[in-house]
């Protein structure tokens, strides 16, 4: 879609529109830039479901939706990524005809060494940020397929911008290094993201999926959700200045928010903050550079396959 179109189609982070009697998913919708989906989504009348691996976390945080949006529709549903035969449970336990978007959002980051893994044997991060939304889009994409219009929203990072997959080293076996590999493990999201719209597409799909990040959102500039996130003065006295380059969670929030809800955002997009791709209200960016790469998208989605036993065709159509 041109430029021009998307100009004559103002969005407004602060006034969203109605979502009555839709269905979304939010992946680690309890906690950071997830919950701040949640509480956004919440506001326009849908019924928003947190998926969460933490029972008692998920109950605070419909507490703190519930308390700022009264008659919200939210609930919770168990979810583990990292537990890859857990995951049809999962799905079947939303309990809905449809879905009509899910935002993957949920994810690890480990700062220091030792490597980690799964209960599957995957390298912690690779395996719940990439591998296991993976797998969760095979089993959510009957309800997907089941809405008008549904959308798979894929929540990518800044960190991605500088990293390139290892095509043969994906599990960093070889070579761990904390931060890379979690860099690596959003990027992976994100050619997932992409591809999988190449493939909807192909096959016909009324099922869309957009990629997004949230730029660069720091705790100390989220404004308070106790005790979901309690930020003290003083902490909010020291990031003033960081606030020039960066923003609070909330307003990382707002690239997902727009590709769940507005009409104007396609398939295949890639959505982030307008001012360096690090603050700001959300605007398209163009998908280019290595997240083009045909070739490594398809052996990621091979290789994402046979981790997982995910089938492709049931995921692609």
């Amino acid at each position: 879609m041109s430029s021009t179109t998307f100009s004559t189609s103002p969005w407004n982070v602060n006034q969203l529109p109605g979502a009555d009697g839709r269905v979304f998913l939010v992946t680690g919708g309890n906690a950071g830039i997830g919950y701040f989906v949640a509480e956004q989504l919440s506001a326009t009348g849908a019924t928003v479901v947190l998926g969460s691996r933490n029972p008692a976390r998920a109950e605070v945080a419909m507490a703190s939706i519930r308390a700022r949006v009264p008659g919200s529709r939210v609930r919770a549903v168990l979810l583990d990524l990292a537990d890859l035969s857990s995951l049809e449970a999962a799905a079947e336990s939303l309990e809905t005809r449809r879905l009509d978007a899910v935002v993957h959002n949920a994810g690890v980051a480990l700062d220091d060494p030792p490597r980690q893994e799964t209960g599957d044997g995957h390298e912690l991060m690779f395996g719940t940020n990439h591998l296991g939304h993976f797998a969760l889009t095979q089993w959510l994409m009957p309800l997907l397929s089941a809405a008008p219009a549904a959308r798979v929203v894929t929540m990518g990072s800044f960190a991605a911008k500088s990293e390139r997959l290892d095509l043969d080293d994906l599990q960093s076996q070889k070579d761990y290094e904390p931060k890379r590999t979690y860099g690596r493990s959003k990027l992976a999201q994100m050619y997932f993201g992409v591809e999988l719209d190449r493939r909807l597409r192909a096959a016909g799909s009324t099922v869309a999926s957009v990629v997004v990040h949230p730029g660069g959102a720091l705790g100390s500039l989220t404004p308070s959700r106790p005790p979901v996130h309690v930020r003290t003065a003083g902490a909010r006295l020291r990031a003033t200045p960081a606030a020039l380059l960066v923003q609070g969670k909330h307003a990382g929030a707002w690239p997902a928010v727009r590709a769940v809800l507005d009409p104007a955002v396609r398939g295949g997009q890639l959505w982030r903050p307008r001012v360096f791709g690090l603050r700001g209200e959300p605007r398209r960016e163009p998908v280019r550079d290595h997240l083009a790469d045909l070739s490594v998208a398809a052996r990621l989605w091979d290789a994402s396959c046979d981790l997982t036993g995910t089938d492709l065709d049931v995921i692609s159509g």
